[in-house]
């Protein structure tokens, strides 16, 4: 028989371990400005980003056998690792889970698309998935935007030629510097992605140069003069870089490095606007 004490003690340890199963991690706090470069390389692709508070992650796609296989390179595809599978399918999941949302009461999501096939080829077949999801999917009617839980934008292999004839479209496109100063409607184009190392010479390493810094707020204040948004990619992928990204207000910050990012947001709190 138990003594009072052996009692107590087995009470106390009941009570610990059931307040531990209840007790869950708060949630992350979404990241706006955070973007998850080539997420798919990832060890849990998309579970790794989402964990962070990432609010935008980038999926390469293949034409493969009538399969959209991700992968940055054709040789590295596998069968099951289809756009559906990886990030799709879970997407939906959580935000049937999450009450309309793939962050609880949170933003946006933006899953950015790179065709790495031809897009004359390719995009018939994503916009054919996309259409089976068009319950969480952002969509775009007679140049109207019907927000949802989850934004689609399509980079890498495209033209706008891809959307012709659309009178639903269920994705933007990413635009380059070139658009900059256009006058495409901003449901068609809500952001300007550039490779950082063909505009900057600065590596990361020292202090920007004055000239690449206003040359650098120059394109973000041209950008948001017509509502749109910036990205660079090869950008130097640490905090110093981030740092002039941040200042310049650059909207989406790329990396690979997502609990780095993470980190540097929360020391830094948050996004200047």
């Amino acid at each position: 028989m138990k003594t009072k004490t052996q009692f107590r003690f087995a009470l106390l340890i009941a009570v610990a371990l059931l307040g531990a199963g209840l007790t869950q991690a708060a949630p992350p706090a979404p990241l706006l400005h955070a973007h998850a470069h080539n997420d798919y390389e990832h060890k849990r692709p998309l579970f790794d980003a989402l964990e962070q508070g990432f609010c935008s992650v980038e999926a390469d796609i293949h034409l493969v056998d009538g399969k959209l296989l991700v992968a940055h390179d054709v040789k590295a595809v596998k069968p099951e690792r289809t756009l559906q599978a990886l990030y799709l399918d879970p997407l939906r999941e959580r935000v049937k889970r999450n009450g309309g949302h793939v962050f609880t009461n949170g933003p946006e999501f933006t899953l950015l698309i790179d065709i790495k096939t031809s897009w004359t080829n390719t995009y018939p077949v994503l916009r054919a998935a996309l259409t089976n999801y068009a319950d969480v999917l952002t969509t775009f009617r007679a140049g109207a935007k019907q927000t949802n839980a989850i934004t689609v934008i399509i980079s890498g292999n495209r033209s706008r030629e891809m959307f012709a004839g659309e009178a639903v479209r269920y994705a933007a496109y990413d635009g380059t510097l070139a658009d900059l100063g256009s006058s495409v409607p901003l449901d068609l184009i809500p952001w300007i992605s550039a490779d950082w190392k063909r505009q900057f010479a600065w590596d990361g390493n020292g202090s920007m140069p004055d000239a690449g810094r206003k040359k650098l707020r120059e394109i973000v204040t041209q950008a948001h003069d017509h509502g749109r948004q910036v990205r660079f990619w090869a950008a130097p992928d640490v905090p110093a870089c981030w740092t002039e990204l941040r200042a310049a207000g650059v909207d989406l910050i790329n990396t690979d490095d997502l609990a780095g990012l993470a980190d540097f947001f929360k020391r830094a709190g948050g996004h200047p606007r």
